[in-house]
């Protein structure tokens, strides 16, 4: 799945070719938009909080989600697209170029003052100017007992994190992603990584994993192989989430909790 720092990335292409730019035409391919039509508003900005992607006119903002294969490619009118048009949920023109969302996750049209409603219930945005490793934290805290490999996961805490990250962020403090929140030597120092590693990642790419994906491959650090588990809610329900779940450690570096 597409983690913060891809949507930060997204956000600022999309802003290059759209904002101040006024659309020619908008191709709505969800049945709920089918009909919506935006041919003369102006794109007065694009931007992201956490997974989360916002193109915002005078009335209206667009918000998408790119789940888990979702993907935002931008043409030069005219020009072939380079994915299956089957797959394309949302097509945005101006005089020069089409912004196309392929196999996106979510597609919603909402008015600006209703903006807030999809992100209202998310923790800081590692990635925004308004980042706030203290409230991030406090949401941390709250669930003491809960592994810190599923805490950083989840959006309600740190908007942004992702699977890849998450293994990385708990290598790089030597924390075994099943330490539970409250055993963390130095949570704050595991919050401030989790905005380095993030802020790395999105402006200063590629990010090249030391242990994500790297099974059997030798540590890094002590040359241990990398080990890879599953690691996720109990919840029978979630089995296909749950296959998307493998975290990857030392675990020579990373020692699991007694």
């Amino acid at each position: 799945m597409p983690e913060g720092d891809t949507v930060f990335r997204t956000a600022e292409r999309l802003r290059l070719v759209l904002a101040g730019k006024t659309l020619t035409r908008s191709d709505f391919r969800v049945p709920r938009y089918a009909t919506a039509d935006l041919v003369g508003e102006r794109v007065d900005e694009v931007g992201s909080y956490g997974k989360h992607l916002f193109i915002r006119t005078g009335r209206v903002s667009i918000h998408t989600h790119l789940k888990m294969e979702g993907e935002w490619r931008v043409f030069p009118c005219g020009q072939r697209w380079t994915k299956p048009r089957v797959t394309a949920r949302l097509v945005l023109a101006t005089d020069e170029v089409e912004a196309v969302g392929f196999a996106l996750g979510k597609v919603q049209l909402l008015a600006r003052a209703e903006e807030h409603t999809v992100i209202d219930h998310l923790g800081p945005d590692l990635l925004g100017p308004n980042w706030d490793a203290a409230e991030a934290l406090r949401r941390l805290e709250r669930y003491p007992a809960r592994a810190i490999g599923l805490a950083l996961l989840d959006q309600r805490n740190l908007a942004g994190i992702g699977n890849i990250y998450r293994s990385e962020i708990c290598f790089l403090r030597r924390v075994h992603p099943e330490t539970p929140v409250a055993d963390i030597p130095d949570l704050p120092a595991l919050v401030e990584e989790s905005h380095r590693v993030l802020g790395k990642a999105a402006h200063q790419p590629p990010w090249r994993p030391m242990v994500y994906g790297r099974t059997r491959r030798p540590c890094p650090r002590c040359g241990t192989a990398i080990a890879s588990q599953l690691l996720g809610e109990d919840d029978p329900a979630d089995r296909i989430t749950q296959r998307e779940r493998g975290i990857y450690f030392c675990p020579r570096c990373q020692p699991a909790p007694a």
